[in-house]
């Protein structure tokens, strides 16, 4: 059988995935470290916003993995028409969006981080305020840059938005050394550096999309016009993904809620844990990302047989680049927390946590979420979506609280309790992957199907 992706297409695909995924974690390591010069209420104010940033970043992402599944499903139909058709809806509606949220977040700054965090140090709190407001203005975008990203990738085409990722974070990097060390703007540097590169990324992204020779643009009018039945299939999966995005996202709210209340040691380890746990999940997202374009055009296609084989392939992959990366990260630990200006008691702390995350992503990470990707390119979206809820309210919150406050283990408890959420999805996606229900959630129409 002539298989739909060569060995050298899923190098192309995944290789610039993985290289992007890398400069977005370096960067928001380097924004700690420069901001790390502040002070600790820097640090904790900044990772704070961060947690309500990638709440409302995830829905721009659930749209965005909407519009790429269902413009994978139609490349794999060989329907370019309607894949450009889902493009200029998938824009139309993350533009409408995005705007609303910056408008929201404008509004409601202060309001909003004091409802969730207003028991902190009022350092913090004043720190967050001004991080959040520049944030808020990238929002809209930054969703565009999601969409047109997503896009490429449906085509299987990654290396654009790697290459536009370069020079977004190369722009970061540079403006954050001179905004921070420079003039000494602290957390509105850092900002400032963040919003100035996401414009440029958002342009460059939307300049490419709308060359006409790629099997996706979008053309020189744009329209305006609403496609109900469009926005629909695009919603089917964007919705669910939203819902589980928000939940998961909302659960760490309420998680960090509860760091906050260990203190500023702890709310600083909890940081910068999390920046290298970012870096070391890594070659996982990637290859979730890639599992989203495969499955899409094999499930569009009608292939089942192929997508089952490139999933293994791809989890395959998955499960070694994580190996490769944690074991580097275990190694040296001690040496990644000496760049970072803290505490003898914090670093001791993030040390801990760093060692015990690594283990598990080794073991457990690459099934609970590289996995579901392949379930939602197959548009089995409400079944990942009830998972994923089911198992960060009970797992990660209820454990959280058991574990880290009754306990008293603290901020060790938190991650130890996230690791038992990892093993409840795990378990649920990969029977629901071996019994094969995902083949048949898609609805669109289909030209044959093959059974593995």
């Amino acid at each position: 059988m002539e298989r739909m992706f060569s060995n050298r297409d899923l190098k192309r695909l995944i290789i610039p995935l993985i290289i992007e995924q890398i400069l977005a974690v370096a960067v928001g390591m380097a924004d700690i470290i420069m901001i790390g010069r502040a002070g600790e209420s820097a640090i904790s104010g900044v990772s704070l916003v961060n947690t309500i940033n990638a709440l409302l970043i995830n829905i721009f992402a659930a749209l965005a993995t909407g519009g790429a599944v269902i413009a994978a499903q139609y490349i794999g139909k060989k329907d370019s028409e309607q894949a450009r058709v889902s493009a200029n809806q998938l824009l139309l509606i993350s533009g409408i969006l995005s705007l609303s949220i910056m408008g929201i977040v404008l509004i409601g700054n202060s309001v909003i981080l004091r409802t969730i965090f207003g028991n902190v140090e009022s350092s913090i709190l004043e720190n967050a305020q001004i991080y959040f407001l520049l944030s808020a203005l990238s929002y809209p975008f930054l969703g565009l840059y999601n969409s047109c990203a997503g896009l490429f990738r449906a085509m299987g085409n990654s290396r654009v938005s790697m290459l536009t990722s370069l020079c977004m974070n190369i722009i970061n990097v540079i403006l954050n050394a001179v905004f921070v060390f420079g003039f000494g703007m602290g957390v509105a540097g850092v900002g400032l550096a963040t919003l100035i590169s996401r414009i440029f990324a958002s342009v460059i992204m939307v300049v490419l999309i709308r060359i006409p020779r790629q099997e996706i643009y979008i053309e020189k009018k744009f329209s305006f016009k609403f496609n109900p039945d469009m926005i629909k299939k695009i919603l089917r999966i964007g919705i669910p993904s939203g819902l589980e995005n928000s939940s998961f996202q909302i659960g760490k709210i309420l998680v960090l809620s509860l760091v906050a209340s260990f203190g500023t040691s702890s709310i600083a380890a909890n940081a910068v844990s999390g920046t290298v746990a970012s870096f070391a999940v890594l070659p996982g997202v990637a290859t979730g990302l890639a599992l989203l374009t495969i499955v899409g055009q094999c499930v569009g296609a009608g292939n089942y047989e192929q997508a089952i084989y490139y999933t293994k392939k791809v989890m395959l992959y998955a499960f070694l680049g994580l190996a490769i990366v944690n074991a580097f990260i275990i190694i040296f630990a001690p040496a990644i927390l000496s760049i970072y200006s803290l505490t003898e008691e914090t670093a001791s702390i993030a040390q801990k946590i760093i060692v015990y995350h690594s283990i598990c992503c080794i073991i457990i990470w690459p099934l609970s979420f590289s996995l579901p990707n392949a379930l939602r390119a197959a548009s089995d979206v409400k079944y990942t979506m009830i998972v994923s809820t089911i198992s960060m309210w009970t797992f990660r919150i209820g454990f959280s609280y058991v574990l880290g406050r009754y306990m008293g283990i603290g901020v060790f408890g938190i991650w130890v309790a996230m690791t038992i959420d990892w093993l409840f999805r795990s378990t649920c996606f990969t029977i629901r992957f071996l019994n094969g229900k995902w083949k048949e959630k898609t609805e669109m129409p289909l030209p044959h199907k093959t059974t593995a």
